[in-house]
């Protein structure tokens, strides 16, 4: 089997969250080209409370034109924070929940056929109520909703939830929990 040689790279575009470039790469003497949207990473936060119920947002996402449920999540935008530290930043932010206990499921690819992307999932539990610190218009108009753990992963086999990264992370949660 040869090996796939990177031969450079040139930037398309530059934005706040996501860049765009163009990657040169050889294989066999043939040389190919794919564009890549850049990402710096994110994370994704399954909180569970005392009672088993997963904190899902029901939050609108202007790609896709409509709300749907998911996980609390945010990209890594904070030069030097850890995944760790993101993750309760975020699950503050979106909901008003600091977890007494914070701990790492998994990481995943969001989309590697054109993404660099990669978000690690965390269990949050232990929560206490500190208040929201909302930011952006979406999260502003976010509800908040608590779903069984059991019901969640029902939504999820069902199709109720679409979200890729959400039904990941849930049923890992479930997983973990069981065990």
């Amino acid at each position: 089997m040869l090996d796939f040689e990177f031969d450079g790279v040139e930037p398309i575009f530059t934005g706040v969250v996501f860049g765009v470039e163009r990657r040169h790469w050889r294989y066999d003497q043939q040389r190919f080209d794919r564009e890549v949207v850049t990402h710096p990473g994110a994370v994704a936060i399954v909180a569970i409370d005392d009672m088993s119920q997963v904190i899902l947002l029901e939050q609108f996402r202007a790609p896709i034109g409509e709300r749907i449920l998911e996980i609390p999540a945010g990209t890594l935008d904070v030069d030097g924070e850890s995944g760790e530290s993101a993750a309760r930043r975020e699950l503050i932010e979106e909901t008003g929940l600091d977890p007494g206990e914070i701990e790492p499921l998994g990481v995943f690819l969001n989309s590697p056929g054109y993404s660099s992307q990669r978000t690690t999932i965390y269990l949050a539990t232990q929560l206490t109520e500190v208040g929201r610190e909302p930011v952006g218009i979406e999260e502003v108009d976010a509800l908040i909703r608590r779903v069984d753990l059991v019901d969640a992963v029902e939504m999820v086999a069902s199709g109720a939830i679409s979200d890729a990264m959400t039904g990941l992370g849930i049923l890992l949660a479930s997983r973990h929990r069981r065990a």
